[in-house]
């Protein structure tokens, strides 16, 4: 899913994005299956979410925001520093209406 949202559609999930605080923050254990539950239900109900990786190893980053991207089918809309932005469509309760892409 992370290359199907379109240039517009990821600069409206920025904006809308920018006053959020990360709700996830994965720490020293890394990206274990209990917090890919745990950011599952998360993007469930808020869909739109930032998570906090706590790491100065930039490739340890990047690492864990893939493998969080990919464990739960989200869409990175962006990543700074060590704060990504991720973004899925709740399959019960969909809140977030995304721009038609054209």
């Amino acid at each position: 899913m992370s290359s199907d949202l379109a240039a517009a559609q990821k600069r409206y999930l920025r904006g809308l994005a920018h006053p959020l605080k990360p709700l996830i923050q994965v720490g020293a254990k890394g990206v274990t299956p209990s917090l890919l539950a745990e950011l599952d239900s998360v993007l469930e109900r808020h869909e739109l979410i930032k998570v906090k990786v706590a790491t100065d190893d930039r490739e340890v980053r990047d690492a864990a925001i893939v493998e969080l991207v990919d464990g739960v089918k989200a869409a990175l809309v962006q990543r700074i520093g060590n704060t990504a932005v991720l973004y899925r469509r709740s399959a019960d309760n969909p809140q977030i209406v995304l721009p038609r892409v054209r």
